[in-house]
């Protein structure tokens, strides 16, 4: 994966916005802080609103999108004077952000038997109720080795479509 000089980090839910910035402050990233427009992690879905807020800014280099998010049908459409300019790599955490609990909890099997989607599992199996909250997020992977190791072994037992990119290829 080869990233601009600008790179616009897009998360799509309040757990990998917390994810992404647990990494960005451990230094775990193939990026820093500094890389990112405006120094920060984005919250934007809408690829217009994207373009009024921070390409009108008139950069001369191109821009890499990261795009995290748990939906391979979700469509960014830049406008035809951006598209050019604007690299967009989409990060897939699918199915759920949950696996990372899972993972790191060495429960795997447990939920593969239980036949329940991953948040169903955390709440039901693992008593955890609110996982996609920053807090929960924050407070549970305080120690981001436990982190990087989970999405590692996330990506070991997932099916990753070709051409997919998952939080793994942004670990350094």
């Amino acid at each position: 994966m080869e990233l601009s000089k600008y790179i616009a980090c897009i998360c799509e839910g309040s757990a990998e916005q917390a994810i992404v910035e647990l990494l960005l402050n451990n230094d775990k990233l193939i990026f820093t802080y500094d890389d990112l427009l405006d120094g920060e992690v984005i919250r934007s879905r809408s690829a217009k609103n994207f373009e009024e807020r921070y390409l009108r800014k008139g950069f001369t280099e191109k821009i890499t999108v990261l795009r995290i998010l748990d939906s391979r049908r979700e469509n960014f459409c830049l406008s035809k004077a951006y598209a050019p300019k604007i690299n967009v790599i989409n990060i897939i955490t699918a199915p759920e952000i949950e696996m990372l609990v899972i993972f790191n909890e060495n429960k795997y099997t447990e939920y593969k038997k239980s036949n329940m989607k991953p948040s169903e599992f955390c709440k039901a199996v693992m008593g955890y109720h609110n996982i996609k909250s920053i807090e929960f997020i924050r407070k549970y992977f305080y120690n981001t080795d436990f982190l990087v190791s989970a999405i590692r072994e996330y990506k070991r037992m997932s099916a990753i479509h070709r051409r997919e990119y998952t939080l793994c290829d942004l670990l350094k």
